[in-house]
């Protein structure tokens, strides 16, 4: 690794040739991580090639990744790429918005992610969870990843906008699922967006089945407000003109918290219990935990400094698979990474997938072992080389909550149940916007 701050000899960093016009964006949506791991394999800490819409650097090195996300984020932008996958559905939220909006629009978020509050929402998540294992039956095999969409949606929607959207699942699962599925077409790349392909045709009517839901929601908060709740908070903000945000705006922040606050800790949780499954002597330590610490009483916010292995198995997890497999960022000025100069209107890529992966950083990096989760591990790793809620100002502003409550439904669920994939059961996994599996995690469910 190179640490010169003046450009190099070589204009651009090796990487990969791809095919005349289309660059390498064919070879990356037909396997995304074999060709993001192959990359930085072949070509190391800092790549690039070119593609339609410009020239792509894919960083591989924490110390550039901090660079880019931490120490000078200011000169990063989310950009076009990014826009063009999530903006369909979540218009100008605080994922996508950028500058003043993204400042302002975040502040006004930002209480409801406060540790005070979230320590509010333990009881609520294990009660949602308690509620929806009340469905299942010793030996009946469960769709997982739907049963933990289902519960992470209706606690988000609970906890951030205190409302019950129990007669609304199906329609929002299924916007969410149409969306995740049309936005990997290769179509969406490679065609302008003005062509109404049948992808795009399928994200609109997500968008508008999402709508329907949304606004009525809002209505419900306008004629009857809270003091706490997000929707609330943003009815009542104006800027210094007085003027309050439209309810399109207000529009656009409920679907972003709605997608993110309950789609990465239902994949996180679909994921570990996979894992769990592939890896009994991890399962068995981790229930040892919860009857040594439990019993058989519902798990508090104040057992979770107990939980101990618990926290590691989710870490753990999320190190094999990061619900957000990668991040896109764009220059607004010229920057210079590894002694080349980044030019304005290029597009940056850091994957969780790759560096979570990299032996330099993780001993035996594709086995699951939670306990390498140590606090000298911990201290001894380079500050990005484990990023899976992203760093810098842009960091998920629902890391807490996140981690909250994937540790305390994964010790209600284990508590209980012991899980078992049915045999034959692969994991396949696109690689959107999250790693989201193509096909349903299907998984016999024994009481203890």
């Amino acid at each position: 690794m190179r640490h010169d701050t003046a450009a190099t000899a070589d204009r651009y960093p090796s990487g990969p040739d791809g095919l005349p016009l289309l660059g390498n964006q064919v070879a990356f949506l037909r396997d995304p991580y074999g060709f993001m791991t192959q990359t930085a394999r072949e070509y190391g800490d800092i790549a690039s090639w070119k593609d339609p819409e410009g020239r792509v650097y894919q960083l591989n090195h924490p110390d550039y990744i901090e660079h880019v996300l931490v120490q000078h984020n200011e000169n990063y932008v989310k950009g076009k790429r990014f826009q063009s996958v999530l903006g369909p559905l979540t218009g100008n939220g605080i994922l996508n918005s950028e500058g003043a909006v993204w400042r302002r629009n975040r502040h006004l978020i930002q209480p409801a992610f406060h540790p005070d509050r979230i320590q509010e929402y333990a009881t609520m998540m294990t009660e949602f969870t308690e509620a929806a294992l009340e469905s299942w039956d010793d030996g009946q095999t469960r769709l997982v990843h739907e049963d933990m969409m289902e519960v992470t949606l209706k606690i988000v929607a609970r906890a951030l906008f205190g409302v019950d959207v129990d007669e609304h699942v199906d329609t929002i699962g299924s916007a969410l699922e149409q969306f995740m599925e049309a936005s990997e077409s290769l179509s969406n790349y490679v065609l302008p967006p003005t062509v109404p392909t049948p992808a795009r045709r399928r994200i609109q009517r997500a968008r508008e089945d999402l709508d329907e839901v949304v606004y009525r929601l809002i209505e419900q908060r306008r004629t009857n407000p809270t003091d706490h709740d997000v929707i609330s908070k943003l009815l009542e903000a104006t800027d210094d003109r007085g003027t309050g945000m439209s309810d399109e705006q207000i529009r656009d922040e409920v679907v972003t918290l709605l997608l993110a606050g309950h789609e990465t800790t239902a994949l996180s949780l679909t994921l570990t219990m996979y894992l769990l499954s592939k890896n009994p002597q991890v399962e068995q330590r981790l229930v040892a935990e919860l009857e040594d610490i439990l019993s058989d009483r519902t798990p508090t916010m104040e057992d979770l400094s107990d939980l101990t292995y618990t926290e590691r198995v989710v870490k753990e997890s999320m190190r094999l698979y990061p619900p957000v497999p990668g991040i896109v960022r764009e220059p607004v000025k010229p920057d210079v990474i590894d002694g080349y100069e980044i030019e304005p209107g290029s597009t940056v890529r850091m994957h969780q997938w790759v560096v979570h992966r990299d032996p330099r950083w993780y001993d035996d990096p594709l086995a699951f072992r939670p306990d390498r989760w140590t606090d000298d591990f911990e201290n001894e790793l380079p500050k990005l080389a484990y990023f899976p809620f992203a760093a810098g100002p842009r960091r998920c502003i629902g890391d807490r909550f996140a981690m909250l409550e994937a540790r305390l439904i994964l010790a209600t669920v284990y508590r209980d149940y012991h899980l078992e994939l049915v045999p034959g059961t692969d994991l396949d996994l696109m690689a959107t916007v999250t790693a989201r599996p193509k096909h349903e995690i299907p998984m016999s469910v024994h009481e203890r």
